[in-house]
């Protein structure tokens, strides 16, 4: 057989990911590991990358089967690593990240031609992003990984996992299991891989190498600033300090159980979990007794300063990490508060919101602060001033039957989901109460940081090459030239203004 020709060249995967470093460069240990996770990665996208959708498809079938088979057992181990959140509820996050993320994007086409628009002239055809770098929380780590991986075998992309430090365990299963089922079902070693070291420079030498197309950052602030300060892009997430209105318009017991039944799912774990009420003072007496009857206590000002101490951080103006994910009931023993048995949720009232009122701030835990406003136009202000409390860009929840307030709040708020009749938790992540794209990698668009509002999916993962055939436009060939340009200044006019600036 003679040379390839370079349509072979250019069709053969093994062209997508080249090694251009400096020869002459010395390479150190961090560099070393980062190229070895690579290396293993580059090779799986390039066998990947001429699989078909029907291999594609077994492949992200045998992984979900294999996730939800297993979605109590890992739940086990993430509840008894992290000492976070409730064991119910996390084999209901592992449920929900496998078999609803698997039927959202089962039937996605995400091999070869994809669209085609022949009055327009546009054929589209995806391709894969390349290796992909997730980073996973601590507090929904199983069910993340789960979700990322789905998604990554579906677009094509071999996906490097960093977990939380305190949920290395649980991950590392999750992602042995999976890896397992990927490669019996024909995925090449290298498609789903875990940094076995987490040093702070090993996992940047992988976040900054030439070879790591993306990076799927879930997680705090921080840890998002810091992937996207690497350079390379990502897919981020944002804090998300939600506020929820309940109109006059509401239906009230719908509204007291769906904002208990989200904010206590798996103790407020989940960033959409909603962080304050906004209510109408004539509203207000029957809300608050809807509210007890399924397990809020309203706390005393004297409580609530005691609750600041022990959930809010003021000098890194966050809440405190050992109260995340943590029982009603336990807070309000570590801050000395007295609360009935039985008792689910804080509910705590601020004076305010802003730096010098701690509980106005996001708590993920089972702390709500409650707001009575005397108009509607006071719980407009009251909701932007929450979400502008660091929750800009993410979620805002919403209980009316009035249609003109449900425009108001699409039209006024800034946020990237605006949850209607439902509960913020399961609401914003979406698949369970309306048709948002299962996603547990919300982003928060320019206010949150981020650089769209969508919840992170498949189709984020792809490349769309657009094939453009001829269709002259003809508005503009019939266009005189006078039009455009002046008249009175030529082509030789034209010219001389040119070189005289230049």
């Amino acid at each position: 057989m003679g040379e390839p020709t370079v349509v072979d060249r250019l069709a053969s995967p093994a062209i997508a990911w080249q090694d251009l470093r400096n020869p002459m460069e010395p390479e150190r240990p961090e560099q070393r590991y980062a190229d070895e996770l690579l290396q293993k990665a580059v090779a799986a996208a390039e066998a990947m990358l001429a699989f078909s959708q029907k291999e594609v498809d077994a492949i992200v079938e045998a992984v979900y089967r294999v996730a939800y088979a297993a979605r109590i057992d890992l739940a086990v181990m993430a509840y008894e690593e992290t000492g976070i959140g409730v064991l119910e509820h996390k084999v209901v996050k592992n449920a929900w990240a496998s078999l609803l993320v698997y039927e959202d994007i089962r039937d996605l086409k995400t091999v070869g031609v994809v669209g085609h628009d022949p009055r327009a002239g546009i054929t589209e055809i995806v391709q894969p992003k390349g290796p992909i770098l997730a980073l996973l929380p601590l507090t929904n780590p199983t069910s993340t990984a789960i979700f990322k991986i789905l998604i990554c075998l579906k677009s094509r992309n071999p996906v490097i996992f960093s977990p939380h430090r305190a949920a290395r365990k649980s991950i590392k299963e999750t992602v042995r299991l999976l890896e397992a089922a990927a490669v019996t079902a024909g995925a090449p070693p290298g498609a789903i891989q875990i940094a076995t070291k987490p040093q702070k420079d090993h996992i940047e030498a992988v976040m900054r190498h030439r070879d790591l197309a993306m990076i799927l950052a879930t997680g705090t602030g921080s840890v998002v600033r810091w992937a996207q300060s690497s350079g390379t892009p990502t897919y981020g997430v944002g804090p998300g300090n939600v506020p929820v209105y309940v109109d006059r318009s509401a239906d009230l017991p719908l509204a007291a159980r769906s904002i208990v039944h989200s904010k206590t799912f798996d103790n407020g774990t989940v960033c959409a979990s909603e962080q304050a009420i906004v209510a109408l003072r004539e509203i207000d007496g029957r809300l608050r007794e809807l509210l007890e009857e399924r397990g809020g206590y309203f706390c005393s000002q004297e409580d609530l300063a005691k609750l600041g101490q022990v959930a809010f951080d003021p000098v890194n103006r966050g809440m405190k990490a050992d109260v995340v994910g943590r029982s009603a009931a336990d807070i309000a023993e570590r801050a000395g508060v007295s609360v009935p048995e039985g008792t689910r949720l804080l509910i705590v009232e601020p004076a305010g919101i802003g730096r010098e009122y701690p509980l106005s701030h996001e708590i993920l835990a089972p702390i709500l602060a409650y707001y009575v406003v005397r108009s509607y136009d006071d719980a407009i202000s009251t909701c932007i001033a929450v979400n502008e409390q660091g929750g800009i860009g993410h979620t805002v929840g919403l209980y009316a039957n009035d249609e003109r307030v449900i425009e108001d709040f699409g039209r006024l708020m800034h946020a990237g989901r605006i949850c209607v009749n439902q509960p913020t938790t399961q609401g914003a992540i979406g698949g369970l109460f309306n048709t948002l794209s299962p996603s547990l990698t919300l982003s928060c668009g320019s206010g949150g940081g981020n650089i769209t509002t969508d919840n992170i999916s498949v189709s984020h993962l792809l490349n769309v090459h657009r094939v453009a055939r001829r269709r002259v436009n003809s508005r503009w060939m019939q266009v005189p030239r006078e039009i455009w340009q002046d008249p009175e200044v030529g082509p030789e006019e034209i010219r001389r203004l040119y070189n005289r600036n230049h």
